[in-house]
C-alpha cells in the first residue's frame, strides 16, 4: 500500500468521540510501526496527550518532527493540505499518514478534504472510527450523530471491550449500524497491518524509531498475570494467494463485494491479463474501503497475482477456493474492467466522497 504508485502515501482518517481511545490507538501505531515512518496529523492538540511527545519534549503549539518521522501538528482544518504536502515531501520519507480528528469533528468533512487534496503524492486510505464499548449507549444518547459516523466508516474499532459488561450486545449493535468491518480491541491494540504495510525495521538506516526506543524486550503485550500474550497478529487469520493465471475482473469484484465482515485487510497485486497487459493493479482494502492502483509491470517481473488477506473468524480455505474460481478472463469482454475502474483514483467511474 505505502509507496504503491509513484510514491503515493495513504492517508488514514482516525475519528471517534472524546474518550473513545483514538490517541491510545495512535500511540500504539507509533510504537509498533514495524519500521514504517508514520506522519501523524493531530487537530485536537489542546485536549490530548501523546506519550511519544516525551521523546521530543514539550511541543506547545508548534510543529516538531520526531525521530521516526512522526509529525504531530496542532492544525486547523484549513491547514490540512499544507501539512499533507509537507509530510508527502520525499525528504520526509513518510510511509503512511494518520490524521487524528478532533473528538467533535465531522469525519465526512475530513474525508472530503483528503479526497479534494491537490497533493499528487498522497491517496486516501480509509476512515477508521473508534468507539468506547463501555460508554457506547451514553455516547449515542449525547451524540446521536455517531450512528451516521459509523455508517460512513470503513473500519470500526470497538475499543475498551474489557470494560463493557455486555460486550457482545455492543458488538452486535455496532455491526447493525455500519457496513464496514468491526474490529474488537482493548487499549487501542490493533495490528498496524490492518491499516498499512509495515516495513521490516532493518530497512530503516540512520535513525531511531519508537520501536528502537522501547526495545525488543518491551514489545510483547502483557496480561494481568504478567505473561506475554505474544504478537498481536497471532489472534488473526491470514491467507496468502498466488496465481500465475490472470484473474477475471468481474469475478474478482464479485468476491470483493461479498467479502465477509471479519476480513479486515486485503493487500497485494492483481494481474488482469489481456484486459490491461501493460499494468498490474495494486489493491488496498481496509474494511469496506477499496482502491486499485494501476502501475507498469516492473521489467522482467513474473506476472503473478499475489494477495494477502487478514482477518478473524474467516474461513481461509473457503476464501482461497473463491479466489481460485476468479482465475481466467474473457479477453473479448470490453466491459469487464468497469467494476475495477470505479475504484481507481481519477477514474470517471470512481465513487465520490461518502
Amino acid at each position: 500500500m505505502a509507496n504503491s504508485r509513484s510514491g503515493q502515501i495513504p492517508v488514514v482518517v482516525l475519528a471517534g468521540f472524546l474518550g473513545s481511545g483514538k490517541t491510545t490507538l495512535l500511540n500504539h501505531l507509533l510504537h509498533r510501526s514495524g519500521g514504517s515512518r508514520i506522519g501523524a496529523v493531530v487537530n485536537d492538540f489542546g485536549s490530548i496527550e501523546i506519550d511519544a511527545m516525551a521523546v521530543a519534549g514539550a511541543l506547545g503549539d508548534s510543529t516538531v518532527s520526531l525521530g521516526n518521522g512522526c509529525l504531530c501538528c496542532a492544525v486547523d482544518a484549513s491547514e490540512l493540505d499544507t501539512y499533507l504536502a509537507r509530510l508527502a515531501a520525499p525528504a520526509a520519507g513518510i510511509d503512511v499518514i494518520v490524521i487524528e480528528a478532533s473528538g467533535l469533528a465531522e469525519p465526512q468533512e475530513l474525508v472530503r478534504m483528503v479526497l479534494a487534496s491537490e497533493e499528487p503524492e498522497i491517496m486516501y486510505g480509509g476512515l477508521v472510527e473508534v468507539v468506547d464499548a463501555a460508554e457506547f449507549d451514553d455516547t449515542r444518547a449525547r451524540h446521536p450523530e455517531i450512528d451516521r459516523h459509523l455508517a460512513l466508516a470503513d473500519l470500526v474499532v470497538v475499543n475498551k471491550l474489557d470494560r463493557a459488561p455486555d460486550a457482545d450486545r455492543v458488538l452486535g449493535l455496532v455491526h447493525e449500524l455500519t457496513e464496514g468491518a468491526v474490529l474488537p480491541a482493548t487499549y487501542g491494540r490493533i495490528d498496524p497491518e490492518f491499516l498499512f504495510d509495515c516495513r521490516p525495521s532493518e530497512e530503516r538506516v540512520g535513525q531511531l524509531s519508537f520501536d528502537d526506543l522501547h526495545g525488543h524486550g518491551e514489545h510483547a503485550e502483557h496480561g494481568e498475570d504478567g505473561e506475554h500474550s505474544g504478537h498481536l497478529h497471532t489472534g488473526y487469520d491470514t491467507l496468502s494467494f498466488v496465481s500465475d493465471a490472470p484473474l477475471d475482473p468481474r469475478a474478482l469484484m464479485g468476491f470483493l463485494d461479498g467479502r465477509p465482515e471479519g476480513l479486515y485487510r486485503i493487500k497485494g497485486y492483481v494481474d488482469f491479463g489481456a484486459h490491461d497487459p501493460g499494468n498490474r493493479y495494486a489493491v488496498h482494502a481496509v474494511g469496506r474501503f477499496l482502491r486499485f492502483l494501476p502501475e507498469p509491470w516492473p521489467p522482467g517481473a513474473e506476472r503473478l497475482t499475489q494477495l494477502v488477506l487478514i482477518g478473524t473468524g474467516i474461513d481461509a480455505d473457503a476464501l482461497g477456493k473463491e479466489l481460485d474460481a476468479c482465475r481466467g478472463a474473457a479477453a473479448d469482454d470490453e466491459q469487464a474492467m468497469w467494476g475495477v475502474l470505479r475504484y481507481v483514483p481519477g477514474s470517471e467511474d470512481e465513487p465520490g466522497p461518502p
